[in-house]
């Protein structure tokens, strides 16, 4: 998708802080954090959405879900307890149109969120 950020950032045509890389996904810090520990995980290959991503059914869900926890060990948030968000569509909030996992720590979470 050459309009989507976050292809761009996989591309590095765009600069990000890039925290974690595996050869499927790309872990970067949120330019606007909401917690001390504000990454995105996302896959590498464009998937619109947290569903989208489910219906593709070949183990990357579980590798970026892998990520956002190597992630947060590398945060030192693990152990304390961190969140992992994933916004679907416009009614819940997603802004770019490419699957990506919130991982948010470093202070408590209320709940409930939003």
């Amino acid at each position: 998708m050459k309009d989507c950020l976050f292809c761009k950032i996989v591309a590095k045509e765009i600069p990000a802080e890039i925290v974690h890389e595996t050869g499927r996904t790309l872990a970067f810090r949120d330019i606007d954090p909401k917690a001390p520990t504000h990454v995105l995980v996302i896959p590498k290959e464009h998937h619109a959405d947290a569903a989208a991503l489910a219906e593709a059914d070949d183990g990357l869900t579980d590798e970026v879900l892998k990520a956002a926890h190597a992630v947060a060990v590398l945060d030192q948030v693990a152990e304390r307890g961190y969140r992992v968000v994933f916004n679907t569509g416009p009614a819940a909030g997603q802004t770019v149109f490419h699957t990506h996992a919130h991982v948010l720590g470093g202070r408590d979470l209320t709940w409930p969120p939003g």
